[in-house]
């Protein structure tokens, strides 16, 4: 059965890699692409779309599904990003091409105080603005690079997708485009005292729509 904490819901996405194939793409003043070139003349870019083109389907797929059930209470944002150095950005951020390079200038280690103070510090700031609303992280559960000062933060009231343990990138990919697009909501547990690691659970059975085929 989902934890529920009344029907508030915000969601926190772990980062794209910004330090990655991709994302050189997208820095590249010589690219000639719309979202390069609208990135490097200065037009509005959202953190959402920058991170979507550096990670393609894991992140397209955790922003459609945060944005299909996101509940946040009056005056908040339902969809927050974790940054390397900014701790938690709602994913509509105008960003800019330095802001981007700058985040790989930060590892994302639970140890470096670079990420961890800004994170700590917005994740309070979030957990006074909307004490009791449950807060999905939709990211690595099984390492303490998020949980290790999300948990002391936000205690059971962090939750995350069940159906997560034992999937790789792809494959929860994949699951959430699938769950946003028929709005079918995944089960949400707390992180703390959950299972985190488990055995690779059964291939997704791909659906055909009228145009592709989904997995």
């Amino acid at each position: 059965m989902e934890v529920v904490l009344g029907t508030q819901r915000i969601f926190l996405l772990s980062p794209a890699n910004v330090a990655g194939r991709r994302a050189k793409i997208l820095l590249n003043r010589e690219a000639s692409f719309e979202l390069a070139r609208r990135l490097h003349a200065g037009d509005k870019v959202t953190l959402g779309e920058a991170f979507t083109f550096m990670s393609g389907l894991y992140f397209r797929g955790k922003l459609a599904y945060a944005r299909a059930f996101a509940q946040p209470p009056p005056g908040l944002m339902g969809v927050y990003v974790i940054t390397s150095n900014r701790g938690l950005l709602p994913a509509e951020t105008p960003i800019t091409a330095e802001e981007l390079g700058s985040f790989s200038e930060a590892p994302i280690d639970a140890r470096n105080k670079s990420y961890s103070e800004p994170l700590v510090r917005t994740g309070l700031a979030l957990a006074d603005a909307g004490p009791g609303c449950a807060i999905i992280l939709l990211g690595s559960v099984a390492s303490a690079k998020y949980t290790e000062h999300l948990l002391p933060i936000f205690g059971p009231n962090l939750l995350f997708p069940v159906e997560f343990v034992g999937r790789g990138d792809m494959s929860r990919g994949g699951l959430l485009l699938r769950s946003a697009a028929t709005n079918q909501m995944l089960e949400h547990v707390p992180v703390a005292g959950t299972l985190l690691r488990g055995k690779r659970p059964p291939k997704l059975i791909p659906v055909k729509s009228g145009r592709r085929t989904q997995m």
